[in-house]
Parts: C-alpha cells; sequence; structure tokens
C-alpha cells in the first residue's frame, strides 16, 4: 500500500509534534522549515529555559486561553499536559514543575525541548527539508502540493503551522495567512499578544530595565470602569513603558488599545496592608528624623524608581523626614499601593511573545485540525486565532493542535 505524502509548513513546535504523529500514523512526512535549523523560536522561549507546558487539568489551560479557548477542547482531550510531559520524558528530557505549575526542563535549556523534537521525528523517518515554501496548491477543493524555492512538489496532505507575525526573526512572518486566506479562509486580523506595554508616563532613564521581582498589578478599563486583570509576579520598567510577565499577561485582555483608555496600577508592597505599611513608614521616618525624604525611600524602594517616585509622590525630595505630615505620609502610602500607569499602546507585533488573531476557527473541525473548506488541509498552531497566558499554556496548544492535525 502506497503511503500518503504529507507536507508540514514549519518546523517550530506545532509542526515537529505534527510532523512526528503523521508519520506514526503511517504517513510519508516532510517539513518544510526555511530556517537552517527547525525549533528556533523555542531556542528562546521562557528567556532560553522554554516553559514546555503547565502542569494542570484541561479545564485550566482552556480558563487560561481568553481567545477561543474552547475550540481546544478535542484537541486538549487527544493530547493533555500530562501527555506532553509524558512525550518530552520518553524522549530524554527530565522536567520539573515550578511556580504557578509552569514545567520547565531540569536542566533549564530550552534546546533540550527542541533537540528532543528533532530527535523524535527522525526517529519516526520524517524528513526535514530547508526550503522556504511560496505557495500550497489546491484544484477543484483539494490539496494537490506545495510549490518550494520555485519548484512544485506534489502532496495528498498538507498541515499549515508556520506561526504568527511574532519574532519575525525565527521565521514567523505571517506565511501561513497567506496561504490560507489563498485557498478562502477567512483570516481574524492579527494582533499581538503578550506583549510589552507602551505608557503615558515614560520611565525615568535610571529606571531602563529595572526589574522588580514581586509585585501586583491590576488591569483597568476605564471607559467600563472595570477591573479586566490583576496578577503577582515580575514586572520590568523599560524606556517606552514596561513589561515582564505579568505585564505580558495583562495585554491579553486589551482587546481594544486607545490611548488613555486603560490603566495599570502596580502594587509596589503587596505583601503589607496600608496600615502595616503607615507603621513601617512612621518607623523609617523616626529613624532619619533628620535625613531628607528621598534617602529616606532608599529604605522602601531600589534606588532607580526614587526620582520617579519622589517627582509624583508631590514632596519635595529634600523635605526632612521629620517635617512629614500625617497627609504626605497618606501620598506615599497611596503612590507604594497603586503606582499607576496610562496605557498607550502596544509595543510593535514583532516584540509579541505570540500573535492574536490567525485563521477563523470556525472555518476548522475542532476534532481534526481540518479546515472546513479545502479536503486535504490541515492547521496547527499559532496560525490558528486561539492565544492565551502566560505559564506555558500557548506550547501546549501548539502540541495539542499538532497531534490532532497529525493523526488525522
Amino acid at each position: 500500500m502506497t503511503k500518503r505524502k504529507a507536507a508540514v509548513i514549519g518546523g517550530g513546535a506545532a509542526g515537529m509534534m505534527s510532523a512526528v504523529f503523521a508519520s506514526r500514523s503511517g504517513d510519508d512526512v516532510t517539513v518544510f522549515e526555511k530556517n537552517d535549523r527547525t525549533c528556533k523560536k523555542i531556542y528562546i522561549t521562557g528567556k532560553g529555559r522554554c516553559n514546555v507546558t503547565n502542569n494542570c487539568n484541561i479545564q485550566t489551560v482552556i480558563a487560561n486561553t481568553p481567545t477561543n479557548g474552547r475550540f481546544l477542547y478535542s484537541a486538549l482531550n487527544r493530547f493533555s499536559p500530562s501527555d506532553t510531559m509524558a512525550f518530552f520524558e520518553e524522549n530524554g528530557v527530565r522536567l520539573k514543575t515550578e511556580r504557578g505549575n509552569r514545567v520547565f526542563p531540569v536542566s533549564d535549556r530550552a534546546g533540550d525541548i527542541a533537540q528532543a523534537l528533532l530527535r523524535a521525528a527522525k526517529n519516526e523517518g520524517v524528513h526535514i527539508v530547508h526550503k522556504n515554501v511560496t505557495d500550497v496548491l489546491a484544484e477543484n477543493g483539494c490539496i494537490t502540493g506545495v510549490r518550494a524555492d520555485g519548484k512544485i512538489m506534489p502532496f495528498d496532505k498538507v498541515i499549515i503551522a508556520c506561526g504568527g507575525l511574532s519574532y519575525p526573526l525565527t521565521g514567523s512572518t505571517g506565511d501561513g495567512y497567506r496561504f490560507a486566506k489563498a485557498l478562502g479562509h477567512t483570516i481574524i486580523t492579527p494582533r499581538p499578544s503578550l506583549v510589552p506595554l507602551e505608557t503615558v508616563e515614560r520611565p525615568d532613564a535610571s529606571m531602563d530595565k529595572l526589574l522588580l521581582k514581586n509585585v501586583a498589578v491590576e488591569l483597568y478599563d476605564s471607559e467600563k470602569n472595570k477591573k479586566l486583570y490583576e496578577d503577582f509576579g515580575e514586572l520590568q520598567f523599560m524606556r517606552y513603558g514596561v513589561t515582564g510577565a505579568v505585564v505580558l499577561s495583562a495585554s491579553a485582555h486589551i482587546r481594544d488599545m486607545k490611548k488613555g483608555r486603560y490603566r495599570l496600577d502596580i502594587d509596589l508592597k503587596p505583601a503589607l496592608s496600608e496600615e502595616k505599611l503607615d507603621a513601617r513608614l512612621i518607623r523609617e521616618l523616626s529613624s532619619c528624623s533628620g535625613r531628607s525624604y528621598e534617602y529616606m525611600l532608599h529604605s522602601l524602594l531600589p534606588s532607580g524608581m526614587i526620582g520617579m517616585f519622589a517627582g509624583r509622590s508631590g514632596i519635595p525630595s529634600e523635605h526632612r523626614c521629620s517635617e512629614i505630615t500625617k497627609a504626605e505620609r497618606k501620598q506615599i502610602i497611596s503612590l507604594l499601593k497603586r503606582f499607576s500607569l496610562t496605557i498607550k499602546g502596544f509595543r510593535p507585533i514583532e516584540e509579541a511573545v505570540i500573535t492574536s488573531g490567525g485563521v477563523d476557527v470556525k472555518e476548522i473541525d475542532p476534532k481534526t485540525m481540518r479546515s472546513r473548506l479545502v479536503d486535504g488541509l490541515y492547521f496547527a498552531g499559532e496560525v490558528i486565532d486561539t492565544d492565551a497566558y502566560t505559564g506555558g499554556f500557548n506550547l501546549q496548544a501548539a502540541f495539542s493542535t499538532g497531534v490532532t492535525a497529525g493523526e488525522n
């Protein structure tokens, strides 16, 4: 019996996983990767450590996928977070679970995940070619092949798994959207998600790249007078505004970006109530009563923040601690608990961890990842209009949709 020939466009997380499982299902599989190596984006995920999944149940993954999370239900049932962990353990990668149930390689090397996928694909007999696909070909509503580097190559099936628009240097340049649109699919306009935010209030030069490890944030929509999101963790100031895990997750909740509509409140002392913070402030002011207000701030804040904080408090920095009034003390506490920044806009889509938008899920069968419009066409990964928060959920979606597309 002649094997069906399947082409996978994109050798990233979704593409490599789909290739492995398509080959296990009996297909003759070729992965087309235009970069000089596969899984290029995986090498830089999780700051080079690769948060490979989240050690949770499928309901938690769906709850952490604000865009079309229910679409992933069948795929997650087919290949769950526990299946992902078992797959990598079986392919030689020892894993560990950290805060927030985030799963990483014990080695803290993202390359171990990339190499495991490559190894699994080669073990299954997958062909990997480093060629650039420029067209996906179809006749009479059926896939016929691809055009790569100017040459037409026949295939019975094609899985489009070439990512979104984030991190274009890794090869995610929107090719999948172009292929899908040319074949009649609707593309939900791509926009950045899990992306740094520009703020109206620009941090001082001394705050550039200043990392705060244990802060709480709340995102507010001023038009709806509604809190959209809250989180706790790392935040980093940048010359343009803010980034860090809590900021990236908050950005996923901003749907209609307008300058001034959204506000980020940072609690710089989340472990202390206002009452306890006031008691500490009284002690600090007393212990350096003859010193300046700015000097006292060093006991509460990183030195890089002091200039901007003192300016926003409205209290002259040279004011002596012994002269601070009860009303001024309240101002300091209020600012420590609600250091507010007005959101100006997203950073460019090239800086986003993932892309929101993509192929309309209404045009994809969620049980198979098969196109409802073109026979023999499948989708996997970020090219589909789903996106999740940080914590390993997006990679899990890539693996689950990849396995589903591959097996079908």
